[in-house]
């Protein structure tokens, strides 16, 4: 039997993060972890519902003995014996982030035996976290270049206090991952986005994205194309609590994309949303490098399994970045190399492990029958 990896939840950024990555990283490669000190550097320390929600289903997913799993738990143990395919259910319970809990649960369902289809219920565009819109512009297409084939719906958005959102993830299995190149900026091609408002008069997505069109032109940009998606009770996909956010992306001629996203909340006026996304993505556009500052620290799990050297280039080296790689390191063996320090652009290259998966047999033919997706996940 494989000893336990240590894994210290108070290093770095010391949140959730950590646990995240160490899950992923223990299911795909089947070395089990113990993660101590779980989120130490938070206000409210341990597993709170999303963090729960992200153990419990990588649990089933990689049929894992795990203990620690309830909310206020500082120390998780996790023990993994084989990605299985099929389809899950799971409800957070809370508006927490349901695409946090996907960073937990994509990187396995890569490496799964067969398709894997999830859906998550609770929050789907919330504060410190990736809103849907970035898993399906951003990390979808990077995601592509390394082979994997990723699809992400949204069913209901979900917003602050009730949630009862719903996303949708299905994922083809692969054999391996390809290594990531992605160092080019090239020149930018044209910027696209969304306002999305749930249960809130007509005006204030108009006026979200009048003020982002405004704060871009100020600096001389192309007009964005911005798609407004006003829902009100009623209609099938509109959240249960009002809420509005805005996404908007930067498409440059080297394939590479960047982002900034703003949420509403009470007190906020419609033209600073507008205005903090704009601000967000002009912030990245000026380093002049390829890789959204929230991606760097996403593909780090991917770029340890695979089977080559992958280089990046981001905008902004984060604390998250920086610990997802100390946790890389420590469980997969993969080594990394980083020029730059926090708060900087920089370059990060990895000697990916070249991780197999050998659990898949025969190539994917789409999703499974209900009855056997039932026996995969039991």
């Amino acid at each position: 039997m494989n000893e336990f990896i240590s894994i210290d939840g108070s290093h770095g950024s010391g949140g959730g993060q950590i646990l995240r990555v160490a899950l992923a990283l223990s299911a795909l490669t089947l070395k089990p972890v113990e993660v101590s000190n779980v989120r130490a550097k938070r206000t409210n320390p341990g597993l709170r519902p999303q963090h729960l929600a992200a153990a419990e289903s990588v649990s089933k997913l990689a049929s894992a003995r795990a203990t620690g799993l309830h909310v206020g738990s500082r120390r998780v143990s996790f023990n993994p014996t084989r990605i299985s395919s099929g389809s899950m259910r799971f409800d957070i319970g809370t508006a927490g982030s349901t695409t946090l809990v996907l960073q937990a649960l994509i990187p396995p369902m890569c490496f799964a035996s067969g398709t894997v289809e999830t859906n998550l219920i609770g929050g789907t565009n919330n504060p410190l976290a990736p809103p849907v819109e970035f898993l399906q512009w951003v990390l979808q297409p990077a995601l592509a270049k390394m082979g994997c084939r990723l699809e992400v719906d949204l069913l209901r958005r979900g917003f602050y206090p009730v949630g009862k959102g719903e996303l949708r993830a299905r994922c083809y299995p692969i054999v391996k991952l390809k290594p990531i190149q992605i160092t080019e900026f090239g020149r930018l091609e044209e910027i696209t986005g969304l306002v999305y408002s749930s249960g809130l008069p007509s005006h204030i997505p108009r006026r979200i994205a009048a003020s982002a069109k405004e704060h871009l032109a100020k600096s001389r940009l192309p007009d964005a194309a911005i798609e407004i998606e006003e829902m009100q009770p009623g209609d099938a996909r509109c959240s249960q609590s009002p809420g509005c956010g805005i996404s908007l992306v930067a498409h440059l001629t080297s394939g590479a994309v960047l982002s900034g996203d703003s949420l509403g909340r009470p007190g906020k006026t419609s033209e600073a949303v507008g205005r903090e996304a704009a601000q967000r993505l002009l912030e990245q556009l000026r380093t002049q490098k390829p890789v959204d500052s929230h991606l760097g620290d996403q593909l780090v799990v991917y770029m340890a399994p695979a089977d080559g050297t992958s280089r990046i280039e981001v905008t902004k080296l984060t604390a998250h970045t920086l610990t997802s790689i100390h946790v890389a390191e420590q469980i997969t063996g993969a080594r990394f190399s980083v020029v730059g320090e926090e708060g900087t652009p920089g370059l990060i290259s990895c000697q990916g492990v070249g991780l197999k998966n050998t659990s898949l047999q025969t190539p994917p033919r789409g999703v499974e029958g209900q009855e056997s997706q039932k026996r995969n996940t039991s």
